[in-house]
């Protein structure tokens, strides 16, 4: 409940973040700049780790991934909302540092968003995977991830 002439809840707490923390964060986003893949490891529910490379755009601090509605990636982040990500290369080869995060499927105007985003970075390679999904009736998902 807010107090009067109080904005915030009198629940809520706040914390501080050091330039040390901004900094710390900076860095781990800075190692996914100019790369075109990243891995995201997402859990299975018996907790055992499935590995996925995958295309990204980035805004604001977070990644958006595309990826087929009925994937496994999409299932299991249902389920369990903890990933890690790291940059890798088109196979897989991990070329960063794994970072924790937490990804979430993206509605409306956020899909809508990250669609221009990815389309915006692959260009035509979008557009063909776009209009083959069409043609087999696929559907997709948008998945944002934050790092924590």
């Amino acid at each position: 409940m807010a107090q009067p002439g109080n904005p915030r809840p009198r629940f809520a707490r706040t914390r501080k973040i050091s330039n040390g923390e901004l900094h710390m964060a900076a860095d781990k986003l800075r190692q996914f700049e100019d790369q075109k893949y990243l891995n995201i490891e997402s859990f299975r529910k018996d907790g055992r780790s499935v590995i996925t490379p995958v295309w990204f755009a980035q805004s604001g601090g977070r990644f958006y991934v595309y990826s087929e509605a009925g994937a496994g990636k999409v299932k299991r982040i249902r389920n369990n909302p903890k990933v890690r990500v790291a940059p890798c290369d088109f196979r897989g080869k991990v070329t960063g540092e794994w970072v924790d995060a937490s990804a979430k499927l993206e509605t409306g105007d956020a899909e809508e968003q990250a669609e221009r985003l990815l389309t915006q970075k692959y260009g035509w390679m979008k557009r063909i995977g776009d209009f083959f999904a069409r043609l087999r009736k696929r559907r997709h998902a948008i998945i944002s991830i934050g790092l924590e």
